[in-house]
């Protein structure tokens, strides 16, 4: 497993662009289960994204894997719709 977090590509639907984050061990065993995680929280635990990316909910399957969200304007060049 690597060190760092992966962050996946994005993906959206007709509102958001979509993004998920995969947590070391290391780092997943800090974060709290129950809450959603504000963009300074993440900062704090190391992940590090540009301005806009909502902690929108855990996976709860795999707890290590926390997914993120933001509105887009418009449609990308490159998509992978939902």
């Amino acid at each position: 497993m690597p060190s760092t977090p992966f962050y996946s590509n994005k993906y959206y639907d007709s509102q958001f662009e979509y993004r998920h984050v995969i947590l070391p061990p290391d780092i997943s065993a800090l974060i709290p289960r129950d809450v959603l995680l504000s963009e300074e929280d993440c900062r704090r635990f190391g992940i590090r994204q540009s301005d806009g990316w909502q902690h929108y909910a855990n996976h709860k399957p795999e707890p290590h894997i926390l997914l993120f969200r933001r509105p887009h304007n418009g449609i990308p060049n490159e998509v992978d719709y939902l």
